[in-house]
């Protein structure tokens, strides 16, 4: 029985099984954050240039290509 004890309390697989778990974890919530913090942005940016598409008569004239009439 003490050598399971004295083998148990050496052992750290564990241990790095759990500091692994915590590095990914971490790893995840920053790519989560940075992608949560620059989806703004993109999706105001989005917005503009389908605007600008629009106003510029690039959708639904022309020749069916996508390109304006002239």
């Amino acid at each position: 029985m003490s050598k399971f004890i004295n083998t148990f309390l050496n052992d750290e697989d564990g241990a790095v099984t759990v500091d692994w778990v915590v590095l990914t974890a971490a790893i995840v919530g920053l790519g989560v954050a940075g992608i949560s913090s620059v989806q703004t942005g993109i999706t105001g940016l989005a917005t503009e240039i389908g605007t600008a598409v629009n106003n510029d008569g690039w959708v639904g004239e022309g020749s069916g290509q996508g390109a304006p009439s002239e």
